[in-house]
């Protein structure tokens, strides 16, 4: 927000002018902060979109690019735009844009509801099991 003072309309009753706020939006605002010339994105996927693969629409600071997520993509997992960064000064390209998939269960559905219940709990691999001793694992 940008704030030019006495340059905004006139005052009541004869009064000074008011200030301009003038609003600046940045489509690089999103992004983490840049890493030499890579640039770093964290995207919100469903759970869907996780387990089974899907071709999503990605933000970037040059407009949205489509992206495929691979199926049996996990939280945490980084993948690479190349050249789809902020772009750089002086005639050089974009740097990296890196996305992090964070997924998002949002509020699950009474049938997936039945199903996690209906799972056999054991059958399931522990996603901890390598942050415990080896003696607890």
């Amino acid at each position: 927000m940008l704030r030019l003072k006495g340059q905004g309309g006139e005052g009541f009753n004869g009064g000074d002018r008011g200030d301009a706020l003038i609003e600046v939006k940045n489509p690089a605002a999103r992004l983490l902060p840049p890493r030499g010339q890579r640039h770093q994105l964290d995207l919100p996927v469903t759970l869907s979109e996780a387990v089974l693969g899907a071709k999503i629409s990605v933000p970037t600071p040059g407009g949205p690019v489509a992206m495929s997520i691979p199926a049996h993509s996990d939280s945490g997992k980084r993948m690479r735009l190349r050249g789809k960064g902020v772009a750089a000064h002086a005639g050089k390209d974009a740097g990296d844009l890196y996305v992090t998939l964070r997924v998002v269960i949002g509020k699950p559905t009474p049938e997936l509801e039945e199903f996690l219940r209906a799972k056999a709990p054991d059958a399931a691999p522990d996603p901890r099991a390598s942050m415990l001793p080896e003696s607890e694992a």
